[in-house]
This record gives structure tokens, C-alpha cells and sequence, in this order.
């Protein structure tokens, strides 16, 4: 009889996961197994089958009440066997008694309904070279190193459900990350992130005040990937998100919901032109 086996996935086993989400199409960063990591160095599992890898999830908690299931993959020999959801189900576990939230794909909403998540918002991939707007001259876009750190994640958390500290100083600070903050008269008015991924490059977060911050970061995130074509996973609640990118002459390419558990998040959903990741929210 096969031995099926569920352990913590360790930073070594981050680059299988990242493997496995580009044979799905999802299109991961380079380095992402380095922050994701980070973030909770026990939210990554790892189904083996006779010693042999074939089940990913993770299931990252932020905080005292928020969770985050993503990864969520049963590599093609061993789908409809059952050992996805026990996979599954170990996840859930692990996040028990929080509100969990994902990027549900087309093709799992309804299992996802069935185990108590509801949708919350569809995440639109917009993905091409943005097309180059002039600016206000009164914007200022600089290194987000070059600000205090706790100015960055007090601004972070305006738009994600709990502070991940451990999580966003390494997003804004592994080697090929290129991380802004947009200033006005001093005050940080947005901040935005671009990172190498298997193609081109993906931005997120884009955190801004106003459609002209936003385009300022992405003429500057943009620049920094010489010509290589940036894949933002849009709120399709924000209707001037979803504006910029049609004006800015980006695609849509691909769609997911936006799930959660319990009643959605207080955020401050109008400033968010791009969601983190999907993978870890």
C-alpha cells in the first residue's frame, strides 16, 4: 500500500512550490520562496507519495486571527485520488479559528464554496508594457528603503488584513526586487513593487492615493524592467484600477476570486491597484 506523508515544506522545498505554480501558469516571482518563507516559516506543507513530492498548499498566518491558503497544487499523475484534500485539510488546520482568505482559480470555486469561502472580488491579471504618462512634478518616487521601515508597514497595513512585518521587509529588499514609495510634500502617497518572474516581471503591491501616484510608480517600476512586460493582479471592485490599466493599454489575461471564510477585511480597498500576490495575498 502507498505512504502518503504531510510535512513542513523547509526553504529548500520553497523552489519546488515556485516549480510547480509555473507549470500551472501562474507565473511566480524568481525569489519568491524567500519572502514567502519569511512569512511563516511553518505555513508551507509538502504531501509526499512513497517519498516522492506530489502535493503542495500553503497556509500562512498573519498575526492573532488572519490566515492565507495558497500553492494549492496535486501535480497531474495523482489528481482525483485524494490526496489534494488531505493536503487540504492539513492546511485548514493549521489556519483553524482564523479568517482565511485566497485567489480561488475558475476551475475550484465551487469546492472552495463547500468548504465556507465566499467571494469577496475577482482579481484581473492586466499584463503588457505600460503605455508612458506625464506626471505632476510635485510627485517624488524614491527607494522605499530610503523611508523609515515602520512608515512602510504602518502604510502596508491601510491595505492588507494584519501587519507581516518578517514578510515585507524582505519583499522590498531581496537582490532584483525593485521596491518605490511615492511622496507628496513629504507624505508617503503610494508604494508599489515590481520582481523578476519566469516572464516577464510582476508589480504588486500598488498601494496609491490617486491615479496620477499610480502612474508615476508604474512609469518607474516599469522603466526599471528595460522593456520586459509587468502582470498586475487588479481588484476588479476598483473601478479606476481596472480605467488605468485599459488606458495604460494593458490585457487581461487571467481571473481569480478573491475568497474568504468570514466577512471581508476592513481595508482600504479604493488605494489597492494591485494586489500583492496571489499566493499570499
Amino acid at each position: 500500500m502507498a505512504e502518503y506523508e504531510i510535512t513542513t515544506a523547509g526553504i529548500r522545498d520553497m523552489a519546488r512550490f515556485l516549480e510547480w505554480a509555473d507549470d500551472e501558469q501562474w507565473n511566480p516571482g524568481k525569489l519568491d520562496h524567500l519572502p514567502f518563507h519569511a512569512a511563516d516559516p511553518h505555513g508551507f506543507l509538502l504531501g509526499r507519495l512513497d517519498g516522492e513530492p506530489v502535493t503542495s498548499v500553503s497556509a500562512v498566518r498573519y498575526g492573532a486571527d488572519f490566515g492565507f491558503v495558497g500553492f494549492y497544487i496535486a501535480r497531474p499523475p495523482v489528481r482525483g485520488q485524494g490526496y489534494g484534500i488531505r493536503t487540504w485539510q492539513a492546511a485548514m488546520k493549521h489556519l483553524d479559528g482564523r479568517n482565511v482568505g485566497l485567489d480561488g482559480v475558475i476551475a475550484q470555486q465551487d469546492n472552495y464554496r463547500k468548504s465556507g469561502f465566499r467571494t469577496a472580488w475577482n482579481h484581473v491579471r492586466y499584463a503588457g508594457v505600460p503605455g508612458w504618462e506625464k506626471t505632476a512634478g510635485d510627485i517624488a518616487v524614491v527607494d522605499a528603503g530610503s523611508i523609515p521601515f515602520g512608515s512602510l508597514a504602518s502604510y502596508d497595513r491601510r491595505f492588507f488584513p494584519a501587519r507581516r512585518d518578517a514578510f515585507l521587509s524582505l519583499w522590498v529588499g531581496v537582490p532584483g526586487h525593485t521596491a518605490l514609495v511615492a511622496l507628496r510634500e513629504g507624505e508617503l502617497k503610494g508604494f508599489g513593487v515590481a520582481r523578476p518572474a519566469e516572464s516577464g516581471a510582476r508589480v504588486g503591491p500598488l498601494y496609491v492615493a490617486s491615479d496620477d501616484i499610480a502612474v508615476a510608480l508604474l512609469n518607474s517600476l516599469s522603466a526599471a524592467q528595460q522593456g520586459a512586460p509587468v502582470a498586475l493582479d487588479v481588484p476588479d471592485v476598483n473601478v479606476a484600477a481596472v480605467r488605468l490599466m485599459e488606458r495604460l493599454g494593458l490585457e487581461p489575461t487571467f481571473e481569480c476570486a478573491r475568497m474568504y471564510t468570514r466577512d471581508t477585511p476592513d481595508i482600504d480597498m479604493a488605494g489597492i491597484f494591485a494586489a500583492t500576490t496571489i499566493e499570499l495575498g
